[in-house]
Formats: structure tokens, sequence, C-alpha cells
């Protein structure tokens, strides 16, 4: 069993550092204690299709706290699931448009067992998520569909490199012909260092 990360620690160590950039506030100035939407500009004709709102919103504070467990804690994923099945494929904006779901978090922290779960539960499976699981026939397809996803950009800006990355062992063919689509400097994926940290903890 993985050594589950709490809030705080994910927080401290992905979160803060990757959310960081999409801040644009200044340094020393207040910040908000919570997402702060941004005002509605307007300056297009609106559509001419009305909504029905039939049923409420699912409410923003569970969506983030499911976002955020599913990158570490698969016991949380499960309980809150159970709570509201519809967090499957619910997405949290962490500002400026950086759209997260639950697969998305597992998926750049190379969580199978929690990536596993989710598409059990119904989670709708995108290329990130394939490149990291080592689908290497799911990513050739979405490529040879439309070469420009090479540049494709994930939650965080996390590229399909990163992903295959995390991926370990089990990805390597992934990352092998991404590599030679474009060949790019392959930095130390943090995340898979934790995994490999956490592997020999066990061992």
């Amino acid at each position: 069993m993985s050594t589950p990360f709490s809030r705080r620690v994910f927080s401290g160590f992905g979160a803060g550092i990757l959310l960081a950039t999409a801040s644009n506030q200044t340094p020393g100035a207040d910040k908000p204690a919570g997402p702060v939407e941004e005002p509605f500009a307007g300056g297009y004709e609106p559509p001419k299709f009305k909504p029905s709102w039939k049923k409420p919103q699912l409410n923003k504070q569970l969506v983030q706290d499911f976002v955020i467990y599913a990158h570490s804690e698969l016991p949380m994923v499960k309980q809150l699931l159970e709570k509201q099945p519809t967090l499957v494929n619910a997405f949290m904006d962490w500002g400026g448009g950086d759209w997260e779901s639950g697969l998305g978090g597992a998926s750049h922290m190379g969580r199978r067992d929690i990536v596993e779960f989710l598409l059990q539960k119904g989670a709708r499976i995108d290329l990130f998520c394939a490149a990291m699981m080592g689908r290497l026939d799911a990513v050739k397809s979405f490529l040879t569909l439309e070469p420009k996803l090479i540049e494709a950009k994930g939650p965080h800006g996390f590229t399909l490199h990163f992903h295959a990355q995390v991926g370990g062992k089990e990805a390597e063919n992934v990352l092998d012909h991404l590599q030679s689509v474009k060949k790019i400097e392959l930095k130390a994926n943090p995340f898979l260092q934790m995994k490999k940290g956490v592997a020999k903890k066990k061992a």
C-alpha cells in the first residue's frame, strides 16, 4: 500500500509550486481566501439557447477536495465517490483555465491504482492518462488523428512526455514513441522519484 500524502504535504510539494505560476497576485499582496471568478466582460451576442437548471451544481469545495485526494489517497477517493458518484468526471479550475479532474491528478502522479479505480467508475480516459498507463495503441491513434497533440499540455502544463515518464517501466514504450515523434530533454520527474522512494521503503 502506497504512503498517502496529507493535503498539506501535497499542497506544499506539488500544487503549491505548480499553481503558483497561475496567480497574478503582485508580491506581498493579500491573497484571496478562496477561488475568485473573473468578472464577466461580455461584449458578444449571447446565445439564444437558455439552459434549464433542473439540479444544483456540484459543490465547488467538494470537487476541490476530491481532485486533491485523487492525487494520492485512494481510500478518500472511494469515500467521496460513494458520497457523490458524479465527482468521477468533475473538474476543478485552479485559475486561469488550469482545469483538472481526479483522473488528471492521479495520472500525472503516476497513481495507477487510483486511475484504474476511477476508470472502473466511469471516468473518461484521455490522452494523458493513456500515456501514463502505457497504452501505446491509444497514444498512436490520437497522434495519427491529430499530430499537433504532441504539443498538448495537461493539468498544470504537464506534457505527454511527463505523463509517460511518471508511468515508469510500464510506460517506457510510450515514452520511446513520444521521443521518436518529438525528442526533448527529459528532466528528472519529481513524482517518479517519489514513487521510487516509497517502493524502497516498502522493500
